[in-house]
């Protein structure tokens, strides 16, 4: 039973990981680069990246605050969880959760090269972030959401680790033809998620449109 669960979680980890990349490819592609840790990186590191993803923009328009805690859920290499870091100073924590033991221990690397104190990598369960009940301002979902597979029984864990007036931010690319993203048929459509989010207590709070492959939602509980 237990290998059966290693084996589907490693079939899943390059799917994950690229939800990110900076090119398009098609699953068998992405699937085969599941052995090259580096290549993962590499690709979600890409300069091409930073022309859409607008790292920099993305955080500036959150208006993060010193002492917030913010979970980075599917962190890849921390493209985003070290810009959110810089942006909650010392008081604040990013958790970076991935279920990849390869990103987290680049991930760890990084935090150790960058003498960085505010950010905590943590290897996860793919249906569970392990973190305690109201201890979250923020779940940052970038690219990663269309992954979780149980998305139901996410968002009601979700709801019990936010803090009161917590957000959900997910920013995912259009369910259309794009020069940039993972396979059509893995994306959720803008509409459908929003219906999803009401329908499992959350609602649109806010939309950032500025982003040009992907939407910028952001949602708060009912």
């Amino acid at each position: 039973m237990k290998a059966a669960f290693l084996s589907g979680l490693l079939a899943l980890m390059p799917i994950f990981v690229f939800a990110q990349d900076a090119v398009q490819r098609d699953p068998h592609q992405m699937r085969g680069l599941h052995n090259d840790p580096m290549a993962y990186i590499g690709s979600l590191e890409d300069p091409k990246r930073d022309a859409y993803q607008k790292s920099q923009e993305v955080v500036a328009v959150l208006n993060l605050s010193a002492g917030e805690v913010i979970v980075d859920i599917g962190a890849g290499s921390g493209y985003f969880t070290f810009s959110l870091a810089r942006h909650v100073s010392e008081r604040g924590t990013i958790y970076a959760v991935d279920v990849s033991p390869d990103m987290i221990l680049h991930i760890n690397r990084r935090i150790r090269d960058l003498k960085v104190s505010n950010v905590v990598s943590i290897l996860a369960d793919p249906d569970d972030p392990l973190l305690p009940a109201a201890s979250v301002n923020r779940f940052f979902f970038c690219d990663s959401w269309h992954h979780i597979e149980n998305q139901t029984k996410y968002l009601s864990l979700m709801k019990r680790l936010l803090k009161p007036k917590g957000e959900i931010v997910v920013i995912d690319f259009h369910k259309k033809e794009l020069p940039v993203g993972p396979p059509l048929q893995m994306r959720i459509a803008r509409e459908d998620l929003i219906t999803q989010m009401e329908e499992n207590g959350f609602r649109l709070a806010k939309e950032h449109t500025f982003l040009p492959y992907q939407y910028f939602l952001v949602f708060t509980a009912k």
